[in-house]
């Protein structure tokens, strides 16, 4: 029933804007005025609304792509991903109950739905983290219904961002767009699949730039947040896929909606083309994103913080708490008090701002940033580091960077050791358990205050610390040998 309406209110509208030219027209100046369906619409001589998006469409429904994930059910206890509420925020599959039955063999099992948007012609898509997270086969539609399999190039979880690869030649690409220049009240489109409707496109206008969507998420960590909202109707299953100007150009990757109940009300948030862009590239040429950090620790100057600290000449901006040591803000000469309000010609006045300029930029870039200090303006160079406080290039690494295998312990070990769960190590080699100082036999017993009860759970806490977008990437290990020494070992997981 609800699709029903769903369908009826669409059809609805399109008959409204077709029926539009049964008005009466009032002549007031330079101005045209069109009362119609009770409404008075003014209209500019100067500026005529489009009333075709047909070319935008067609330059774009081909290079849009269905994605369905796909994952091998290995238990019918506890949540997967059907009852995930994350994918309710999101767009995947919302909230499918899976009845409890007993299997004697795993199933595979359909996880969620998306959209993707192909980057060349090659068969390079890119789409959101959110979509292909946890899943063991990936399958992608054409707007052709060709089916691929693709593979995983690369994440990155802190914008919600993933690379895949399908082995096919000569596919439609849809052409980048500058989402830096898109202004509020631009037209735009929303192409994807929502519902399962292949090659849906809905417009809408820019509600605003360099939106935040962290309150509206409930308290869940959505990482780099500077999003592109607009009005453009987005429903679940149109995630990843593309979002673009009047001349059919990539602005943006349609990433989140804002909604209690998981379907459109009103407003939807898209990751811009320039973050996209600099993420999928660092992708493909390192295997994970080159992040610059500022090395500040900041709060939003508000008006109320502005009369307190005695600040006149600024309402807004980044108000610098803390500057980190041996941080690219510190040897800049930003200083504890500083209100930064410009980078790079681009003002500044929130966090959303200050995150989209700087994950454009990659270690070892130099920006300028203009500050406020004593209620005079100043300018710095800075030269942007890595999260190790140096330019290196960061390299790609993953669970086996441990350099050591994981196994469970028996009934009668846990009996021997008078424990209730542990994981033992096995075979350390070269990685960053034995540059730690652990050896083999060492029992783990939990990783950063969380116990471990299997093996899975150190990949779990490795892949959530390495997501994470603290600047310290350490495992803090407590554990003991089999002498019954408790031991306690910090692993830093960074390059």
């Amino acid at each position: 029933m609800t699709c029903g309406v769903a369908v009826i209110s669409s059809v609805v509208t399109v008959t409204a804007l077709a029926s539009a030219g049964k008005h009466n027209v009032v002549q007031t100046g330079g101005d045209q005025c069109e009362r119609g369906a009770g409404k008075l619409y003014t209209v500019s001589s100067a500026v005529t609304p489009p009333t075709d998006f047909t070319h935008a469409s067609e330059n774009t429904i081909n290079g849009v792509v269905s994605i369905k994930s796909y994952a091998t059910s290995r238990s019918n206890s506890g949540m997967d991903g059907y009852n995930n509420p994350l994918y309710e925020f999101f767009f995947g599959v919302p909230g499918q109950r899976v009845p409890r039955q007993h299997q004697s063999t795993p199933q595979e099992r359909q996880r969620g739905l998306g959209s993707g948007v192909i980057l060349s012609t090659d068969g390079y898509i890119v789409t959101n983290n959110h979509v292909i997270d946890g899943a063991d086969r990936l399958e992608v539609t054409l707007n052709d219904n060709s089916i691929y399999n693709a593979t995983v190039i690369g994440t990155d979880p802190t914008t919600d961002v993933a690379l895949l690869k399908i082995e096919a030649d000569n596919l439609h690409v849809i052409p980048i767009g500058n989402s830096d220049e898109l202004k509020v009240g631009e037209w735009v489109l929303a192409v994807g699949n929502p519902f399962g409707f292949t090659s849906t496109v809905t417009t809408g206008i820019v509600s605003a730039k360099a939106r935040s969507v962290g309150a509206a998420a409930r308290g869940r960590a959505m990482g780099i947040e500077s999003y592109i909202q607009t009005d453009a109707a987005v429903n679940p299953g149109n995630s990843g896929g593309a979002l673009v100007n009047i001349n059919g150009e990539l602005v943006g990757i349609n990433t989140a909606i804002y909604s209690e109940t998981g379907n459109y009300v009103g407003y939807s948030f898209a990751i811009p083309s320039s973050i996209v862009t600099k993420v999928v590239t660092d992708i493909k040429q390192y295997g994970t994103v080159q992040r610059a950090v500022l090395g500040v620790l900041f709060s939003e100057l508000t008006p109320q913080l502005a009369k307190e600290k005695g600040i006149t000449i600024v309402n807004d901006g980044i108000l610098v708490g803390e500057v980190l040591d041996r941080s690219a803000a510190m040897d800049g000469g930003i200083k504890a008090g500083d209100v930064i309000v410009d980078i790079n010609g681009v003002a500044i006045h929130n966090t959303a701002q200050l995150q989209g300029e700087i994950s454009k930029y990659s270690p070892g870039d130099k920006i300028s940033v203009r500050y406020v200090r004593d209620n005079t303006s100043y300018s710095t160079d800075v030269v942007l580091q890595n999260s190790q406080g140096n330019t290196n290039v960061t390299k790609s690494s993953d669970f086996t960077a441990l350099g050591c295998a994981f196994k469970e312990l028996s009934a009668s070990q846990l009996r021997e050791f008078r424990l209730s769960s542990g994981v033992q190590v096995a075979g350390v080699r070269d990685g960053k358990f034995k540059n730690a100082g652990i050896r083999d036999g060492f029992i783990i017993l939990d990783i950063n205050n969380t116990r471990v009860r299997e093996k899975d759970d150190i990949e779990k806490i490795y892949n959530a610390i390495m997501r994470s977008g603290g600047i310290d990437k350490v495992m803090f290990i407590t554990g003991i040998y089999p002498t019954g020494r408790k031991v306690y070992y910090a692993v830093d997981l960074g390059d």
